[in-house]
């Protein structure tokens, strides 16, 4: 079974532990427990908060030597304790040095420490005094010092390097991720794809959220992991209260938090390392500007290859939601502030293509299906905006051998309720006619019946647009696109496509949208297309008068497709992570189903690139687009095989 190792996760905590103030012994028992617990989770990464060891709060304590002494005493145990554990950990603690005393993370790894890494930045304001007691890294001399018996590097610019993954972890104390540019943001560009920040923030009204927007920013601004562990309510509260605040974000998304815990607090997450370090490489602009700095980097090796059956993380145990719907944020007032935006930017687009060309008509064919509906509502929201009359909105039928009464009366009546101007052409005379022409058999229906249909519908809008002097807008959405689901110089052509850029899964939703604050008659309306089964409409009827073509049952699910297309494009995952994170997004979808429908998307995404390449202008809304224009620029003769092989070798 292929370890999460090797689909580049990496599984790390954040822990905060039980504490007594001044208190080394009683501690450090606390941290072994965590770790060995967290252990047996198979977490590779664990975090401790700042002064972890002594306790945050322990004053002009911090001037004992007893207490001092103490922590070394413990943390020199802490190390045998941990020995046989295959995880780095991070605590806090006091550490002599150069005539002064550090706030330090101590890093260590199988007994070893890696490294000391002293807080550069000492709050000295409010309720804060640390320059009582601690120096600034940039008051050090030494670049090693001696703790517990093992010579460290003692420096503030460490990174530490796992050999055997892209795992880069750099550390950062508390206030240094409060200032204009923290330590980490350095880290992150010499390298660092892990931010472990050890923190004693105290719990004032409104500063969590602040801090939790401090930490989901600095993340997405550095492209990294950022694991935030601070002290808990087990600190003195002679004056304050601190909150235990622990917060794992993931270039700027917020995967686990919790707070106020009064027991112990251990959460566990599964980061994508190879996504941070995709995303890196695709924008370039990360790297514009690195100012020098002295780097020192400390190698360890995380899995020794020999035990690796043994002791890496079995993919069945997955710690991360995976979303089936990734293009559709899961909160609701998320995503209905998403469609406004999106509907928004489709009709801005198209409004300033209208403005700026001076044409008044706009001419669309109207199916009665998802795409043309979303197409129509977007144009009588740009009218709106232009505040121009949406009789100037051509919507057009054109009801051929597949039209079903549904859809063509759905059309039909939303138009109407729309208020804007309706033709109705059938396409069958000119279509029989055709199929005459060129010595085709009508009962032979093939792909040349289905699209000579879908080309005798865009001869007619365009003809009709020049007609009105009028642009064509395209209905065409992005999934389509993607798999080539269109009739090259049918329904994939027209002037400007306002759906280029939306996932199927997405289209359901804005229609949704759009329906809840629509008048009754048009809501009506909207919900019956919205329930009416996704297809071209290109074949005959049943006997009953029912559609029979159904989209999905010829090239598979929108929601596995859809889910293909983000991952393979916006992060440029291989086949078998993939599968893997559709496995634990579809639970109802068999492994088999996926490989099957993968390997369609696949050979469809490679020899439809095509039509893409010369694809109308249209704007884009998300994160994905496959304008040839902007997002994506792909040969139209490129080889499929080695991504179909392997999936081949996962059967």
């Amino acid at each position: 079974m292929i370890s999460l190792n090797e689909l580049g996760f990496i599984r790390a905590g954040v822990a905060v532990p039980l504490l007594r103030v001044a208190d080394p012994v009683f501690n450090c028992r606390q941290i072994l427990n965590v770790s060995v617990k967290s252990a047996s989770q198979k977490v590779n990464v664990l975090l401790f908060p700042e002064l972890s060891i002594t306790g945050y709060s322990s004053g002009d304590l911090f001037h004992q030597r007893l207490l001092l002494e103490a922590a070394e005493k413990e943390l020199t145990e802490l190390l045998q304790g941990t020995k046989s554990l295959e995880m780095v950990i991070a605590v806090g603690m006091p550490v002599r040095a150069d005539n002064q005393l550090f706030n330090c993370a101590v890093v260590f790894f199988k007994g070893k420490i890696l490294g000391v890494v002293p807080k550069t930045f000492i709050p000295n304001y409010n309720e804060f005094y640390e320059k009582r007691w601690f120096s600034s890294s940039v008051h050090r001399i030494s670049d090693k010092i001696s703790l517990c018996g093992q010579e460290v590097p003692f420096c503030e610019n460490l990174l530490f390097k796992d050999a055997g993954s892209e795992l880069v972890i750099g550390v950062e104390i508390c206030e240094d991720l409060w200032v204009p540019i923290p330590p980490s943001s350095n880290h992150a560009l010499y390298g660092a794809n892990l931010i472990l920040n050890l923190s004693a923030s105290n719990e004032v009204v409104g500063k969590s959220a602040y801090r939790k927007s401090l930490v989901a920013v600095q993340s997405a601004k550095c492209i990294a992991a950022y694991l935030y562990a601070s002290s808990g309510p087990s600190e003195s509260t002679t004056d304050l209260v601190f909150g235990g605040h622990a917060i794992i974000a993931e270039n700027g998304a917020l995967l686990q938090e919790d707070r106020m815990n009064l027991q112990e607090t251990l959460l566990i997450q599964d980061i994508d390392i190879e996504r941070l370090t995709n995303d890196r490489r695709k924008f370039n602009s990360f790297m514009g500007k690195v100012e020098n700095h002295d780097y020192q980097t400390v190698v360890f090796q995380l899995h020794d290859s020999s035990e690796a059956q043994d002791r890496e993380n079995e993919t069945t145990d997955f710690r991360r939601k995976v979303d089936p719907k990734p293009f559709v944020p899961v909160e609701q007032q998320t995503r209905e502030q998403s469609c406004s935006d999106i509907f928004t930017i489709q009709a801005t687009g198209l409004a300033q293509r209208l403005d700026k060309t001076g044409i008044k008509m706009a001419v669309l064919g109207i199916s009665g299906g998802l795409d043309s509906t979303l197409a129509l509502l977007v144009t009588y929201y740009a009218y709106k905006q232009l505040q121009r009359p949406v009789k100037d909105i051509i919507g057009v039928t054109m009801p051929g051998f597949g039209t079903s009464n549904r859809t063509y009366a759905n059309a039909a009546s939303l138009m109407q309720e729309l208020g804007i101007t309706s033709k109705d052409i059938s396409i069958r005379d000119a279509c029989i006619q055709h199929m005459e022409d060129i010595g085709h058999d009508p009962n032979e229906k093939n792909i040349t019946y289905e699209n000579l249909q879908a080309r005798e519908r865009t001869q007619i809008l365009m003809d009709i647009a020049n007609q009105e002097e009028g642009l064509v807008i395209g209905t065409g959405d992005l999934s389509e696109l993607a798999l080539g689901w269109c009739t090259y110089n049918g329904d994939h052509m027209s002037m400007y496509g306002v759906n280029a850029s939306i996932p199927k899964t997405l289209v359901k939703y804005l229609v949704a949208w759009f329906a809840e604050s629509a008048e009754p008659n048009i809501k009506s309306v909207l919900e019956d297309i919205l329930n009416t089964p996704i297809s071209p409409e290109l074949l005959p009827l049943d006997e009953t008068g029912n559609i029979q073509q159904m989209t999905e049952k010829v090239i598979g699910s929108y929601d596995l497709h859809d889910f293909f297309l983000y991952y393979v494009l916006r992060f440029g995952f291989s086949p078998v992570k993939i599968v893997f994170l559709a496995e634990h997004a579809f639970e109802d979808s068999d492994r088999q189903t996926i490989i099957n429908q993968l390997r369609v998307f696949y050979k469809r995404f490679f020899t439809q690139q095509f039509k893409r390449s010369c694809m109308p202008d249209g704007v884009k809304v998300g994160s994905v687009s496959l304008s040839p224009r902007g997002d994506w620029r792909m040969p139209s003769d490129a080889s499929y095989e080695l991504w179909l092989n392997e999936l081949e070798r996962m059967v």
